[in-house]
């Protein structure tokens, strides 16, 4: 796999996750939403990356990224890592509701 190992991870939580949506979470279909949950929470955490990296705390092994960087040196997978983990964790969350949902309305 190497250098698109991240890469690849990435999109099986993407896969693994997608089947949520498709059974009715409706996470995707409310992009605003979405956004206003992921973006502030992801903005702290690359501050918080691109800090580190700059002062030598934190690094990631050429061997399992692309090479490609953000401005301030952090990696393309990083990026999308904050995007896509915190995605897959709210199609999770919506899906539990989801089931629950299905559940009440199953022993009624």
């Amino acid at each position: 796999m190497g250098r698109a190992e991240y890469l690849i991870v990435l999109g099986v939580c993407v896969l693994v996750t997608l089947p949520i949506e498709l059974a009715g979470a409706r996470v995707y279909r409310r992009p605003g939403r979405l956004v206003r949950a992921v973006l502030p929470v992801a903005a702290v955490f690359l501050v918080w990356d691109a800090l580190a990296i700059a002062a030598g705390v934190w690094h990631f092994d050429p061997a399992f990224v692309t090479g490609l960087r953000t401005p301030f040196g952090v990696p393309l997978e990083e990026v999308l890592f904050f995007a896509v983990i915190p995605v897959c964790g709210v199609l999770t969350y919506e899906g539990v509701g989801l089931t629950g949902r299905l559940l009440r309305r199953v022993r009624r």
